[in-house]
């Protein structure tokens, strides 16, 4: 068989001369434009407005800023000293790496998981925030009806605005956890536990990682005070954030959960209440005075780790504070797999510090955590928009966990498993950095 010819081309000059047809145009038809038009009215009320510009928790965070005086904001948004364990934290979650697994079935994917051996729609939990009506006049009530809404446990703690059976009252069908401090008082320390039995709490949370103040150098540096004082600063302030000023000043005082008042600032109060002779044998006494789900928060060794679980404890929380207390602590994420291995499968272990996105939530889950522990992430969403906005919150990072699972290849988080995510290079490289 002959070769074939090869093929010619017109020379460069020649392609370029060559005209370009005409486009043709005609007048469009409304059946046309229909598709294109935006149908929705502009939303009106400012507060779904303003949610609805919210895709992230960061973008939660942008807003509350500007919607909050500066004292209040940085009391959530701040930790301990040079805040290195709090970026550290923050950092290591984004410095991990996912490895997806692929052609796995994910077209049903659920993000429902037990926690202490009830349902919870999500692998996380609410984590305890004090002076939370300071953030928002709804405070604690608005958080737990979110909570209940969402299909997640709520934890209320020692500190709260709320008493605890108004929260309790806010939201019946909501699970509900008690963050206690163990006080120099012990016969407090025992009503607060009697309380919180009587109105139908299932799980208490000791934090035992606070038996002083951590130095918290924001608050320090704004003049924080619980609750805020009405000095030259405040006043001035006044003009910026109105609509917060005037629900503090026209809705109820400040009633904490465990005391009636106090005047003073944070540290103040965490050094005149707290017991910094706690031991192992005060957790053998809190076990004998209660009968319900018992966990540890604050775990930073893994020898504490097994300690505890063997003292009694149901579950522990490998956590530093989200920074707040000793600065350049252990990373909580680094060690959960170390915890996890010591408890086995005689405690559940969660984790917090750092836990701003469901991709988090996820890669903790993988790496051995039963869920997560979230509040700063909720709190951004209080303050930029009350209840509604702890509503966003959690759309959002029920979103972002949904969506991480099905790219993984995960229909579930039970099916999560660590080789699914890798502290890797990217983990020693950038977890230090600041951002």
């Amino acid at each position: 068989m002959p070769a074939p010819a090869p093929r010619t081309y017109p020379p460069p000059a020649a392609r370029a001369a060559t005209p370009a047809p005409p486009v043709r145009r005609r007048l469009p038809r409304w059946s046309d434009i229909a598709p294109l038009l935006n149908p929705h009215l502009p939303e009106v009320n400012p507060t779904r407005r303003r949610l609805g510009r919210a895709h992230t928790l960061a973008d939660l965070r942008t807003i509350a800023r500007q919607r909050t005086p500066r004292s209040v904001f940085d009391y959530v948004d701040g930790a301990a000293e040079e805040e290195v364990s709090l970026r550290t934290a923050r950092n290591a979650f984004r410095a991990l790496e996912f490895r997806p697994r692929v052609l796995h079935d994910v077209s049903e994917v659920t993000t429902g998981r037990r926690i202490l051996g009830t349902a919870s729609a999500l692998p996380l939990v609410l984590a305890p925030t004090g002076f939370t009506r300071m953030m928002h006049h709804a405070g604690e009530a608005a958080v737990i009806r979110a909570a209940a809404r969402a299909g997640v446990p709520y934890t209320l703690s020692t500190m709260g605005t709320t008493s605890i059976e108004d929260v309790a009252a806010a939201a019946p069908d909501a699970r509900r956890w008690f963050q206690l401090y163990l006080w120099r008082d012990r016969a407090a320390s025992r009503d607060l536990i009697d309380r919180a039995r009587a109105a139908g709490y299932d799980t208490l949370v000791l934090t035992v990682d606070t038996p002083v103040a951590g130095a918290r150098l924001r608050d320090v540096r704004n003049g924080m005070t619980i609750p805020p004082m009405l000095g030259a600063r405040t006043l001035a302030d006044m003009a910026r954030h109105p609509a917060w000023w005037i629900n503090l000043l026209t809705t109820g005082p400040l009633e904490f959960a465990s005391l009636r008042n106090w005047k003073g600032t944070v540290a103040d109060l965490v050094n005149h209440m707290f017991d910094p002779s706690v031991t192992l044998d005060d957790l053998d006494w809190l076990r004998s005075q209660w009968d319900g789900k018992l966990v540890v928060k604050g775990i930073q060794h893994v020898d504490d780790a097994r300690a505890v679980v063997d003292a009694g404890a149901d579950g522990i929380v490998v956590s530093h504070h989200g920074g707040r207390q000793l600065d350049q602590a252990p990373l909580p994420l680094a060690l959960l797999p170390a915890c996890v291995a010591a408890v086995g499968d005689e405690a559940e272990v969660f984790l917090d510090s750092g836990v701003l996105r469901g991709a988090d939530v996820v890669a903790a889950v993988a790496l051995g955590a039963t869920a997560v522990l979230v509040g700063r992430g909720y709190l951004y969403g209080l303050m930029a928009g009350g209840e509604r906005g702890v509503d966003r919150a959690l759309e959002i990072l029920a979103a972002e966990t949904r969506r991480s699972l099905c790219l993984l290849g995960a229909p579930s988080p039970d099916h999560l498993v660590p080789a699914h995510v890798s502290l890797g290079p990217r983990h020693h490289l950038r977890c230090g950095t600041h951002q």
